[in-house]
C-alpha cells in the first residue's frame, strides 16, 4: 500500500501511515507541521472527529498529540481499511472508531448521538476537490444551531480545499481565525461561537 507520509509528534511521532489509494489526497507532512503546531494546545482533553477521513492521517496526527478519542468517517472501502492499518501501527485502536458512511449522511443521522460519548472540540473536513459544494454543505451542517451538541464550546473546524474555491470566513455559527496556504491547498480554520441569545 502506497505511504501517506509520518505521524510528526507525539506519542506516535515517525510512524508512517499506509495511504488510502490513488484518489486520495494525503495532508503533507509540511502542513501537518503547521496546522497542528496551531492545533495542539486546543487538543488535550478533546475528542477529534475527522470526515472524509482518508488515510486518517489528521485524526491520528491529533491521538498522538494528546486528542482523548476520535471517530474516522469515510464511504470508501479502501479508506477504511487504511485507516484500521494506520491505527494498529501507532496503537490507537482503543480510542478510535471508523465509520464507513457518507459523511452528510451520517451527520445528519447519527453525528449528534456520537457525540453523546463527549463532544467534538476538533473536527477535520477534506472533501474532494472538486466538490466545494460538498464542504459548503457540511460546514452548513456544522455551523447550524442544531449542531450545538455535537461540537465542544469553541471547538475548532478546519476545512480543506483547493485555495480558488477557499469557503466562506463566515459560516452560520462558524467564524474562521485564519487561513493558511500551501501551494494549491488552502486551510480556513473556523471557530465555533455561541448561538445569540434572544430577548424575550
Amino acid at each position: 500500500m502506497p505511504d501517506a507520509g509520518r505521524v510528526i509528534a507525539g506519542t506516535a511521532r515517525g510512524t508512517r501511515l499506509a495511504a488510502a489509494g490513488a484518489g486520495t489526497r494525503s495532508l503533507g507532512d509540511r502542513v501537518k507541521q503547521t496546522l497542528f503546531a496551531i492545533l495542539e494546545p486546543s487538543l488535550p482533553g478533546r475528542r477529534t472527529l475527522d470526515l472524509f477521513a482518508g488515510s486518517g492521517a489528521a485524526g491520528i496526527e491529533a491521538l498522538s498529540r494528546g486528542s482523548t478519542g476520535a471517530v474516522f468517517v469515510d464511504q470508501d472501502a479502501d479508506a477504511v481499511r487504511a485507516i484500521r492499518e494506520n491505527l494498529e501501527r501507532c496503537r490507537f485502536d482503543g480510542p478510535a472508531r471508523i465509520v464507513r458512511a457518507d459523511v452528510l449522511a451520517w451527520l445528519e443521522r447519527d453525528g449528534v448521538r456520537e457525540a453523546a460519548a463527549g463532544r467534538f472540540g476538533l473536527i477535520m473536513v477534506d472533501p474532494p476537490y472538486d466538490r466545494p459544494d460538498i464542504l459548503r454543505a457540511v460546514l452548513d451542517r456544522l455551523g447550524a444551531a442544531s449542531s450545538a451538541d455535537l461540537l465542544a464550546p469553541d471547538a475548532l473546524v478546519v476545512a480543506k480545499s483547493f485555495w480558488r474555491d477557499a469557503p466562506p470566513a463566515e459560516v452560520g455559527l462558524l467564524a474562521s481565525e485564519r487561513t493558511r496556504r500551501f501551494g494549491e491547498t488552502a486551510l480556513t480554520i473556523y471557530r465555533r461561537r455561541e448561538a445569540p441569545t434572544r430577548e424575550a
